[in-house]
C-alpha cells in the first residue's frame, strides 16, 4: 500500500477530499471550531485538535469518516455510538454517508472533551490505558 504525503495544513486536508466525505468533514470541522478555541493541526495524517493535549480527531477514509476523542469513553453518555478502542480512553464515532449526526451533539462532545483535558491534563501523558 502506497502512503501519500500528509496535507500541508488543515485547509489542504479538507480541499483534498471529495464527495460526501468532504461535506461531512466540513460540517464536523465547522462544529468543532465553533465550540472552542482549539489548536487545529494535521497530525498522524488527519485533523487533530488540541486543548491541554490531543482532544479531537477527524479522519477521512475511503469508506468512512472517523470522529474521535482521546477521552471518548467518558463521553458515551452524550453519544452512545462512540466505540471504545486504543489507548488513552479513546473512542470514535464511525460515520458513513447515511449516518446522522447533530451539530449540537458535536458541540456538546467537544466542550466536554476540552473540559476533561483541562481538568485531567494531556491524556497522552497521564495514565494511558493500554
Amino acid at each position: 500500500m502506497l502512503k501519500s504525503a500528509p496535507a500541508a495544513n488543515p485547509d489542504a486536508y479538507v480541499l483534498a477530499l471529495t464527495g460526501w466525505q468532504r461535506v461531512r468533514v466540513e460540517m464536523l470541522r465547522a462544529a468543532v471550531r465553533k465550540t472552542s478555541a482549539l489548536e487545529e493541526l494535521v497530525k498522524w495524517g488527519h485533523l487533530v485538535y488540541f486543548a491541554h493535549g490531543p482532544t479531537v480527531l477527524i479522519r477521512a477514509e475511503p469508506a468512512r469518516v472517523l470522529f474521535g476523542f482521546w477521552r471518548g469513553q467518558r463521553l458515551r453518555a452524550i453519544e452512545p455510538r462512540l466505540k471504545p478502542g486504543g489507548k488513552y480512553e479513546m473512542a470514535t464515532l464511525e460515520l458513513h454517508e447515511e449516518t446522522a449526526v447533530d451539530p449540537a451533539t458535536i458541540e456538546r462532545l467537544v466542550r466536554k472533551a476540552v473540559s476533561l483535558n483541562k481538568a485531567l491534563g494531556d491524556p497522552t501523558k497521564v495514565n494511558p490505558k493500554v
